[in-house]
């Protein structure tokens, strides 16, 4: 699968986790430079609170369009680490 933004695979990996309809990548096949984590944070009952990324690509930032759980609940300790995309990031094969 491939993560891809402002025409820019930012993502790339064979071992997504599909989780509620979102794609959930290994952290390490992310392209680091294009991410900064931010200090927004959300929670999920279930899985846990949230940590965000900005994407920066060709001048370009979209905010908060990634996400991921530094630690997890029990029930999602499979996706502690992995980043999953909205805010217009297109994932696909």
């Amino acid at each position: 699968m491939k993560a891809i933004w402002n025409e820019e695979v930012i993502a790339e990996s064979n071992d997504t986790i599909v989780i509620e309809g979102n794609h959930y990548f290994p952290h390490d096949s992310i392209k680091k430079e294009y991410f900064t984590q931010t200090d927004t944070h959300t929670t999920c009952p279930w899985k846990g609170v949230a940590s965000y990324y900005n994407i920066q690509v060709n001048g370009s930032e979209n905010p908060d369009a990634a996400w991921f759980y530094p630690e997890t609940k029990e029930m999602a300790k499979g996706i502690k680490n992995y980043v999953a995309f909205w805010r217009g990031v297109k994932v696909e094969e």
